[in-house]
């Protein structure tokens, strides 16, 4: 496999993975509570200095990938929201007495659509947090990002 196509495979895990774990904790509503933008930075900011932590990183390149995966989450809200009224009517369209495939397979489309657009708003944040770092800063960022998110996976299933 060539260093361009390993580049872009792992650019889009590493893309999945913190869009996933970003937009997971990013509109949850623990106890009931509404989304507290504040809290979120907070954390956001708390899991970015902790992915940077052995690395000469400086508090401004920290806050500025804070800033720009904020800033991505924020643009995707609208997405996530569609994502999730797609998956409803995909849902009453499979449970219809007749089924409509026309129909079906235009919120497939749709679903699609809007996942790719969510996937290119994410990629550019990574691009954008990228060109903060050094090389070496970088790798050590989506290494620890990534190690997080697997060892709370593990944790939670415990």
């Amino acid at each position: 496999m060539s260093n361009l196509n390993l580049k872009t495979m792992m650019t889009a895990l590493l893309a999945g993975s913190l869009a996933m774990t970003a937009g997971s904790f990013a509109y949850a509503k623990p106890n009931g509570q509404d989304f507290d933008p504040a809290k979120f930075q907070q954390r956001l900011e708390k899991r970015v200095d902790r992915a940077l932590r052995g690395t000469d990183a400086t508090a401004e390149q920290k806050k500025q990938i804070a800033d720009i995966l904020s800033s991505s989450l924020k643009d995707t809200k609208p997405l996530r929201d569609q994502r999730l009224e797609n998956r409803k009517a995909m849902q009453d369209a499979l449970q219809a007495p007749t089924l409509d495939p026309a129909k079906i397979e235009s919120l497939r489309a749709e679903q699609m659509r809007i996942t790719d657009e969510s996937s290119k708003r994410f990629t550019k944040a990574l691009t954008d947090a990228g060109n903060v770092l050094t090389q070496q800063q970088r790798q050590a960022f989506f290494k620890n990002w990534n190690n997080h998110d697997h060892e709370r996976r593990h944790r939670d299933r415990g």
